[in-house]
């Protein structure tokens, strides 16, 4: 492990770290440039741990004991708070940071083979909401998630933080754009349940007491939901009873009930797949 101290933070060894601040920058320039940042040593651990590859480390003096059990031969530059902070634009609490190469993402029929619950994340912009789904399919049962073509990225910082790093664990991938996504689930024997509001939904208890075999359960954007070819690709509109005059949760917090549901719910035995009730 090959450890090299810098004080000043324009030096050029740093440049993967600058103004982590600019989301939108970051969005657009790790996974074109192949890289994704992993922030405290046990975030680092566990990604190293799922096969990813740390191309640098940046630490603190006091946290490089930590990072050194992780750190394999990547390069480790030790600098001092204030370096890591004008650096990256914000206090880095967590004393680490890691520069990991991207993994290449698999294809759908990959990811999906042998699933029996699968959850799908379409155009969720919010990383924390990202990483907060990501959780739940971890804790409570779901196979692997699959994200759309718009949806935030499950590796940048904030979503692998508040995952707790189960961003690693759940298998995932980026599928293609509706309907060709819809066939590619239906091939793979997937009956497609989208979270929503709409006349004709049936609600999650109901669906649940009943589900299919395997489910791909989908869950729309924070503002307007899931998109009408979501909706059309879906076999089953499924909604949350609730109360209070509250139409809709936050989409996280629907992943959970919505998996605790399906997890807790006696599956129909294999079968042919359910007919679609709209």
């Amino acid at each position: 492990m090959p450890i090299e101290r810098v004080d000043d933070p324009t030096d050029p060894r740093l440049a993967d770290y600058r103004d982590l601040t600019d989301v939108a920058l970051r969005r657009v320039l790790e996974p074109a440039g192949g890289l994704y940042i992993a922030e405290s040593a046990k975030v680092i651990g566990r990604a190293i741990a799922a096969g990813h590859r740390p191309r640098s480390v940046l630490v603190q003096e006091k946290w490089l004991d930590d990072v050194a059990e992780v750190a394999g031969d990547a390069p480790v530059y030790v600098v001092p708070a204030e370096v890591a902070e004008k650096l990256t634009g914000y206090a880095v609490h967590r004393g680490a940071l890691a520069a990991m190469h991207r993994p290449a993402e698999p294809a759908v029929a990959d990811i999906v083979a042998g699933a029996r619950l699968v959850v799908v994340l379409e155009d969720i912009v919010d990383h924390t909401n990202v990483g907060a789904a990501f959780r739940s399919a971890a804790a409570l049962g779901a196979d692997a998630v699959l994200i759309s073509p718009r949806c935030a990225d499950p590796l940048y910082r904030r979503s692998v933080r508040v995952s707790m790093g189960t961003v690693f664990q759940v298998p995932w991938t980026r599928m293609p754009e509706w309907p060709t996504a819809r066939g590619i689930l239906h091939d793979a024997g997937f009956h497609i349940a989208a979270l929503a509001l709409a006349d004709d939904a049936v609600s999650l208890d109901a669906f649940a007491a009943a589900r299919p075999d395997r489910v791909a359960l989908v869950l729309g954007s924070e503002g307007d939901g899931l998109s009408r070819r979501a909706l059309a690709a879906a076999d089953t509109v499924v909604t949350i009873p609730m109360r209070g005059g509250v139409d809709s949760l936050n989409v996280a917090a629907a992943s959970a009930v919505a998996l605790w549901s399906l997890t807790h719910a006696a599956p129909a035995a294999p079968a042919a797949p359910a007919a679609p009730t709209r």
